[in-house]
């Protein structure tokens, strides 16, 4: 990090222990104007910038090729917007995104948009290691060296959203841009439209529980309804059993 340098202070504004550093003998009289040296800050309390492309910690260690973290039984968790107006998710199944396929994406977005006003959000961060080992090598003899980095984007996720005052067929034509440049299909989200588990909607009516239940009855539940209905003093009919000759 730079360190930064400030503009030179008055005298009566920096502290004793540092103010007269430019001579080796105190002045005369205190009043006496002397020219302050600028004071050097080694340490800053503004966090730098990071990149999304690249995460901060770098590779300390081999990530595994692995898959996205999704809750047992599904979640809706970044599939709507929420930022901007308009969003590219992907409708697919999941995937692993490179960082310059990324970038690619996005400066897409930024060329179909220039000399507007707009404002691009991303929803994903290569923070995945890759790597190979390289053609023609034989098996074994470790995992290999590091190549690329890498997002793992879950099923309808949103990966680039956008707010800007203009027209929506204008949005719709970037993101599609975008996605035409990244692997995959794609479609558009607006703000507002309800989540998406997996590859179903959310519409009104359907609950997160409702989703979550299985398809199939399970034996319990089977067993639970007929003694329900037994409870009220209905019998079970009495299974005939063939008769049994010698």
């Amino acid at each position: 990090m730079k360190p930064r340098i400030l503009p030179a202070l008055s005298p009566y504004l920096i502290p004793r222990s540092c103010r007269y550093q430019a001579s080796s003998s105190p002045p005369l009289g205190f009043p006496t104007a002397y020219s302050t040296p600028s004071i050097i800050r080694t340490f800053t309390t503004t966090s730098s910038t990071l990149s999304w492309l690249i995460p901060k910690r770098g590779h300390t260690q081999k990530n595994r090729k692995g898959r996205p973290r999704v809750p047992t039984g599904g979640s809706t968790r970044g599939t709507t917007v929420v930022w901007g107006e308009y969003g590219l998710r992907m409708r697919d199944h999941d995937r692993r995104i490179s960082s310059k396929q990324l970038s690619i994406g996005y400066e897409a977005i930024r060329q179909r948009l220039r000399g507007k006003k707009f404002r691009i959000y991303t929803r994903v961060a290569a923070n995945i290691g890759v790597y190979t080992s390289g053609n023609e090598q034989r098996m074994g003899k470790g995992k290999g060296s590091f190549d690329y980095w890498a997002a793992r984007v879950a099923v309808s996720q949103i990966v680039f959203e956008v707010k800007a005052a203009l027209h929506e067929q204008i949005i719709r034509d970037a993101l599609r841009l975008a996605g035409n440049k990244l692997p995959g299909l794609y479609e558009i989200a607006k703000k507002g439209d309800p989540p998406v588990m997996g590859l179903t909607k959310m519409e009104p009516g359907v609950t997160l529980a409702d989703m979550k239940k299985p398809l199939r009855k399970l034996p319990a539940d089977s067993e639970a309804v007929r003694l329900s209905s037994t409870s009220l003093g209905e019998l079970p009919e009495e299974i005939p059993t063939a008769a049994v000759t010698p």
